[in-house]
């Protein structure tokens, strides 16, 4: 608190002056109240009697404000003046509530926003900082009736058309060249002795062709790029043709000493450009992936579970309401679906991503790249049946999810035994459900969690794909009626020739592929997602999730603001929507494997869409699950937001949904500072000016081929649905 009271006499910057000058100077009646009022009490009272009389002007927008009517109908149809006069009486109902500030351990804040613009109105103090008050003179221009007119579908498509795809000619050709630099050098580390393998050698009469043809060969294995993968900072940056800048791998050496795994492969390796002449690349989104930021670094050791229903004590409900079997193997918040983890080389992951929503796991070894002490003991199969057995016995299950780490990650054999036991617990559970009264949910979703389709094509062999083919048929059998792939594309630079290859391999299995992206400061940029969207539609991927990135410091450097996940939403996804006249179809065609290409072009080419807008942009919230339902209630003298979550009301929940207040985000950095770093990726921010008026959400409800299906036949043959005719 002593803190706090010495930030209210600290006179503001010269700089943070200038903008609280300009905001006074196009407000003549908010300077008024600041000047004329005595305390903060009393600028409350007059800003909340000026902004409720123009809010309710409207009758539905007050009731909205009020909590007295909800939805996405009427969330729509608000004026970008009414959304401002809202997040004032928010600002103002929120006062002098104090906060946990989970980005700064240990820190409590006071949400005092009109407190802080009074103080330096009136004296020049508070402690607001620059960004705090550019929030503050876009929040009145909204309030005034300013209105910034939505960008065209020509203007949308011109943002797509900037970022190009793994699919060029162009790219292809330089990531050729890429591939045989990182051949040679692999020859040299075999030809030295620096890397020893008894697979992975050469004949002594070799010519250097003849020992680039055999790398050639070696490449399309996935094995080959396992071993040869870079383990640390040197090896990294020789592999990119020593590109990265000496400030990069100083934090990338800084992480090391850490104990921070790196783990990438030479493919993965060779999408990425190497110009150490440019300042901003193409495969920002990648690089933001694999290279770590120095909050991160900063942070790990220290990193604490975003999601509370993840920390499990035997015998005692997680944060979700569930009681699990194991600590580590079974992760639950749903009634309908919970996510196996198996103890196999499925824990670990073809990659460490930076942002990695399990990068809790990974700091505490649960998940790792010591790819020895993850092959399955003798021990496993028993547990194997005993986390099965949750899944048979429960009443509400009904949706498995199969992950890590990483599902592909396993060995054919391991995955295979896994998917057998899963047929015959699925086959045990529909058998018992004859003999009861009372009915449980049956398996009827089984899905695979891998990142391998992108990370590592060379994954999806002829043996990997005849287990996932085995299983579609015997599991059909036992009632499962949908068979998903659950990946995660992050930019349509990801997309190679041999990625297309591979995800057709899958869908021809009669496995639906799906993507999650995560939403990061590179991926947020104008036009990358829709890009994304629309060549993963050209290989036959849906779109699933588009999440806002979680966590605290440790993900400081991707962090899109939420404010940033509304605005594409609204401003740039929307020129993929779906005409409600094929909602019927898409129902009764869920996730059909055998014409998902067919029916996405067809709907396409009918609608003129350039990609099927199917997924939903949320964030995952510690313990309530997936929203992007919030009120900007407040923001810290800095200028970050701070949020006001509600559940999800378009899905299922534990029952202990009803007994948890509204969840508390305050954001890792301010809109002006994610506008300052997306202009040092060479975005220019006046295309982004829109984003200081989203400060509600309201959570989209569920692309129709998502929903459970309802038919309790499930021959896959017979189910086959036809092509949209």
């Amino acid at each position: 608190m002593e803190k706090i009271r010495t930030e209210e006499t600290t006179q503001i910057t010269n700089k943070a002056k200038t903008k609280l000058e300009q905001l006074l100077a196009e407000n003549s009646r908010l300077k008024e109240i600041l000047i004329s009022s005595n305390n903060e009490s009393e600028v409350n009272s007059s800003l909340k009697e000026w902004s409720t009389y123009e809010l309710q002007k409207n009758k539905q927008a007050y009731m909205f404000y009020k909590n007295e009517v909800s939805g996405r109908k009427i969330y729509e149809k608000l004026t970008q003046k009414e959304t401002a006069a809202i997040r004032i009486l928010d600002y103002i109902d929120h006062s002098n509530i104090i906060y946990d500030d989970l980005n700064v351990k240990n820190k409590r804040i006071i949400n005092n926003p009109f407190k802080i613009l009074w103080l330096a109105a009136k004296y020049g103090t508070g402690g607001g900082k620059y960004f705090f008050f550019a929030d503050m003179l876009e929040l009145f221009r909204q309030f005034s009736g300013t209105e910034y007119p939505l960008p065209s579908k020509q203007q949308v498509e011109n943002w797509m058309e900037k970022h190009p795809s793994g699919l060029d000619e162009n790219i292809i050709i330089k990531r050729g060249k890429n591939k045989e630099r990182i051949i040679n050098i692999i020859i040299e580390l075999i030809d030295s002795g620096k890397i020893k393998s008894r697979k992975y050698v050469f004949d002594h009469d070799m010519t250097h062709e003849k020992k680039k043809e055999k790398v050639n060969e070696w490449w399309n294995t996935k094995r080959f790029h396992i071993k040869f993968s870079a383990r640390d900072p040197e090896m990294l940056n020789r592999m990119l043709n020593y590109s990265l800048d000496s400030e990069t791998m100083t934090v990338l050496r800084d992480a090391e000493k850490k104990g921070i795994p790196f783990f990438v492969n030479p493919y993965y390796l060779s999408l990425l450009d190497t110009d150490k002449r440019k300042k901003s690349y193409a495969d920002s989104a990648i690089r933001a992936y694999m290279l770590y930021s120095r909050n991160f670094v900063n942070e790990f050791g220290n990193i604490i579970a975003w999601e509370k229903e993840d920390i499990v004590e035997p015998g005692k409900p997680n944060a979700a309401g569930w009681i699990l079997p194991t600590a580590h193997n079974i992760h639950r918040r749903y009634p309908e679906v919970a996510i196996l983890i198996p103890e196999s080389m499925g824990r670990a992951c073809g990659g460490l991503c930076s942002s990695c929503q399990r990068m809790y796991d990974f700091q505490n070894g649960n998940l790792n790249f010591d790819f020895k002490s993850l092959i399955p003991n003798e021990k496993w199969p028993e547990k194997q049946k005993k986390l099965l057995n949750y899944f048979e016995t429960d009443k509400e299950l009904k949706d498995i999810l199969i992950t890590g780490g990483d599902a592909f990650m396993s060995s054919d054999k391991t995955l295979d035994e896994l998917l057998n036991a899963v047929c015959e617990m699925a086959q045990r559970k529909r058998e018992n459900n004859k003999l009861k009264s009372e009915k449980s949910a049956e398996i009827i979703r089984v899905r695979l969690g891998s990142r391998l389709p992108v990370y590592l094509p060379q994954r999806i062999t002829p043996k990997l794909i005849k287990v996932l083919s085995d299983f579609r048929k015997k599991g059909s059998e036992a009632g499962i009626k949908q068979f998903i792939i659950q990946t995660h594309f992050e930019s349509a630079m990801e997309i190679t020739p041999e990625v297309k290859k591979a995800v057709r391999k899958i869908i021809k299995a009669g496995w639906i592929v799906t993507n999650q992206l995560v939403f990061t400061a590179a991926a947020s940029r104008r036009g990358h997602t829709n890009k994304l969207r629309k060549v993963l539609n050209n290989i036959g991927v849906i779109t699933y999730y588009t999440f806002s990135v979680k966590g605290y410091m440790e993900n400081y450097h991707s962090f899109a603001t939420n404010a940033r996940a509304v605005q594409e939403q609204i401003e740039e996804k929307k020129i993929g929507r779906i005409p409600d006249k094929y909602i019927d179809f898409l129902k009764s065609n869920q996730l059909d494997a055998g014409n998902i290409v067919e029916n996405i072009n067809l709907i396409r080419d009918m609608e003129n869409l350039p990609f099927l807008a199917t997924d939903r942009n949320v964030l995952n919230l510690p313990g309530v699950g997936k929203s992007l339902t919030f009120r900007t209630v407040g923001i810290t003298r800095r200028g970050r937001r701070i949020l006001k979550f509600d559940h999800d009301t378009t899905r299922n929940h534990s029952p202990v949904i009803e007994q948890m207040d509204n969840i508390i985000i305050i954001e890792s950095k301010p809109v002006g500072e994610y506008l300052r770093q997306l202009s040092h990726m060479g975005e220019d921010p006046d295309e982004y000016k829109t984003i200081w008026g989203y400060s509600i959400g309201e959570t989209e409800p569920r692309f129709p081929a998502f929903e459970y299906p309802e038919k309790p036949d499930n021959s896959y043959e017979e189910n086959r649905q036809p092509v949209l005719v």
